[in-house]
Parts: C-alpha cells; structure tokens; sequence
C-alpha cells in the first residue's frame, strides 16, 4: 500500500502543475483586466469583503458567462440584480468569456 502511495502522490502533484501550466495567459490577462469594474465589488481576487455580493474566485466559466447572460437579457431579477443588469448590458459575449476566465483561474 505505501508504495503505491510514493508513486501516487508525486503523480498528483505532477499533474496538478501540468494543468496549471495550460492556462491561458493572455486571455487570464485580458479578462484581468476587463474584470477591473467587478472588482469594485466582488473583490480584486473575486472574494468579495461586501457579504451580499457573491464570490467569483474559482466559480465555472460557463456558469459565469449564462449568469451574465442572464442578467443582460433581464432574466435575473432577484436581490441587487439592478446592479448587475448595466453591467452585463456593457459586456459582449467575448468580455464574458474573458471575465469568467479570469476569474475562475484567480489565485
């Protein structure tokens, strides 16, 4: 049992820097800085310090960019979601991409 743990954790370890490695930095860059107004509230790092807005560090880049669909098509309504709807209105389908990139690789 040991020694499959000695060659498994390494691997682990291995693979965890290979996938970190294929991030794209010119993308995570420009949803950087794209992402500079969303800042104002969900935290430079996407953890918010403002209890009612939600964090956005490491959520999934899908989800992102239909919850920004979302609210620019109106169809959040919920909460401070007024906020959210001039925000979402500003951004194309390609800021999405990039902000929810940026956002979902945040250290």
């Amino acid at each position: 049992m040991r020694s499959y743990l000695s060659i498994f954790i390494p691997l682990c370890f291995f693979f965890s820097n290979v996938v970190i490695a294929d991030i794209d930095q010119s993308q995570f860059t420009v949803g950087q800085q794209k992402a500079a107004v969303c800042m104002t509230c969900h935290g430079a790092d996407g953890i918010s310090i403002i209890d009612t807005y939600p964090n956005l560090k490491n959520q999934k880049i899908q989800y992102m960019v239909a919850a920004l669909k979302a609210y620019q098509e109106k169809q959040r309504t919920g909460g401070l979601a007024i906020l959210m709807h001039a925000q979402a209105d500003a951004l194309s389908e390609q800021d999405m991409l990039d902000i929810s990139y940026y956002f979902h690789y945040a250290k």
